[in-house]
């Protein structure tokens, strides 16, 4: 079996660099499907009420490092609390028998729509259906909440299921935006073995 060509990877890029193709999406009318069951027993899902510095790292981290998400973590932690600790900022963990399994964080700050700023499973838990579950959740916060428009935005380092899964949701595609940005595995700000599925390109 073949294996498939890496698009991130094009000739010519600069050693360290990805090639990532980022899709933003929109949702403009409320969905009218049934809200989801839970699909495992012993499910919770709690709004952090200012959530400390470390707890958000331990969740942005842990659901991140094999996407490759990087920008909070460069982040001062006062920057970070800045937006965290905003009221406008709501931070949704999913807990499986008590133990954090994922989490959604919605911004409020723009007028016009509410962002899905940061969506994800602990990789633990990946498999499981939670991740619907989740995003349904979140997409009935937001509109509860008084949305007029939500918005989200996922690239081709993220799971490969997630541009369908937020089209399912019926989220709509309005634009793509290709970006070459440094990988930040060569850079030290993420482990050097995250994320086996996106090749390091070295040479």
């Amino acid at each position: 079996m073949t294996t498939p060509p890496d698009l991130r990877i094009v000739p010519g890029l600069p050693p360290g660099k990805l090639r990532v193709v980022v899709t933003y999406l929109e949702m403009t009318t409320q969905p009218t499907a049934p809200k989801q069951r839970p699909p495992v027993e012993k499910l919770a899902l709690l709004r952090a009420e200012r959530p400390t510095v470390s707890f958000y790292r331990y969740l942005y981290d842990t659901v991140g490092e094999p996407w490759l998400w990087s920008e909070r973590r460069v982040m001062s932690d006062e920057a970070l609390a800045h937006i965290i600790h905003d009221p406008r900022v709501e931070v949704m963990v999913l807990y499986v028998g008590g133990v954090p399994a994922g989490y959604a964080e919605l911004s409020r700050r723009k007028a016009d729509a509410v962002d899905l700023s940061y969506f994800g499973m602990i990789p633990d838990f990946i498999g499981m259906k939670l991740g619907p579950f989740l995003l349904n959740c979140a997409i009935d916060a937001a509109w509860s909440g008084g949305a007029k428009k939500l918005t989200v935005n996922t690239c081709t380092l993220d799971h490969p299921k997630a541009l369908g899964l937020y089209q399912r949701m019926g989220f709509v595609p309005v634009r793509q935006v290709t970006r070459i940005t440094d990988d930040p595995r060569v850079t030290g700000v993420i482990p050097v073995d995250a994320a086996p599925q996106h090749p390091i390109v070295t040479t």
